[in-house]
């Protein structure tokens, strides 16, 4: 453990965390999401905090001088091809009393500066702000876009040779690994996961089968899926808004694109959400994924806001 003063709050880092100082990182992320109507952290560190497993990562914990904890940030070091990640968050009342930027120095004297990669979620000015002060450079841009589920949907085509089921635990599983893995290779996030990181996700409390979809061919090979979530309900403890549900993960095996899979199986998820009285839906989706976001585009979605990542050149 190591720490450092600094004029608002003093920081320690740790390799792993207890369970208080686990709960006292939820209940911080809770308060900034009510504040700034948005996570300040992704799933990826909010699965990790309450499952764990994620033995590469620092926390570094701020305190102010009561001992209170007043702002956490996360440093992911597992992707030394991409480069460590860093997301940070601060508690609204202490923010612009340089914590923040307190944060993301100690993080990069303890890593190095360069190629480091710092997350901005939504379009929040104080984000970018700390990002550029500190020499940080745009990046990539990956788009939350959404659509209105009081509006009709586009009516399914079947796709000839193609049937859409749902999803069956302890069946489906590797065959999905696999596909995923397949479809994502070159997606910086989600092309490394495995069976374990399937499991943490079905095991969490918003996951429902019948809201994951798959399509498989007259061979029974399973080509494509769109696996859905709902937000905000009482089975989602981390994001405390208004129910809205989430095309969460969509892909079609690259030999049975154009065949119109991947509308029909969205078209399934989002009757799914419909089905449940949600107002809304959401996704992500690179901003330079311009054939991903046709398809939503023609299924009524429009860009709401911005997640931006940004890097810290290299010397």
């Amino acid at each position: 453990m190591t720490s450092e003063s600094v004029p608002a709050a003093s920081i320690s880092t740790h390799s792993t965390l207890s369970s208080d100082e686990v709960s006292e990182v939820r209940t911080l992320t809770k308060l900034v999401t009510e504040a700034d109507g948005l996570s300040p952290l992704s799933e990826h560190v909010l699965l990790h905090l309450r499952h764990g497993g994620d033995v590469r990562a620092w926390h570094l914990l701020a305190r102010d001088g009561e001992g209170q904890l007043v702002g956490y940030l996360h440093l992911d070091q597992t992707d030394e091809v991409a480069g460590p990640a860093i997301e940070v968050s601060v508690i609204p009342a202490e923010r612009g009393h340089g914590i923040g930027s307190a944060l993301v120095r100690n993080a990069l004297t303890q890593v190095g500066p360069s190629g480091v990669r710092l997350w901005a979620h939504g379009q929040q000015a104080g984000a970018h702000k700390l990002a550029q002060s500190l020499g940080f450079l745009q990046v990539r841009e990956l788009w939350q876009m959404r659509r209105s589920l009081f509006a009709p949907l586009p009516k399914a085509q079947e796709v000839a040779g193609i049937v859409i089921r749902a999803f069956e635990p302890g069946v489906d599983d590797l065959a999905w690994v696999k596909l995923n893995s397949e479809i994502f290779a070159n997606h910086p996030e989600q092309g490394g996961w495995t069976q374990r990181d399937l499991h943490i996700r079905m095991s969490e409390p918003w996951f429902d089968p019948n809201g994951f979809f798959v399509a498989v061919n007259e061979d029974n090979q399973m080509v494509g899926f769109a696996w859905t979530k709902i937000h905000g309900s009482s089975n989602h403890g981390d994001h405390e808004h208004s129910s809205i549900g989430e095309l969460y993960v969509v892909g079609v095996a690259t030999d049975f694109r154009g065949r119109g899979i991947s509308t029909a199986i969205s078209i399934k998820a989002l009757e799914f959400l419909r089905g449940h009285g949600l107002p809304a839906v959401m996704l992500y989706v690179d901003a330079d994924n311009t054939l991903a976001i046709d398809v939503y585009k023609s299924l009524g979605f429009t860009h709401w806001d911005t997640d931006v990542m940004f890097r810290k050149p290299s010397a």
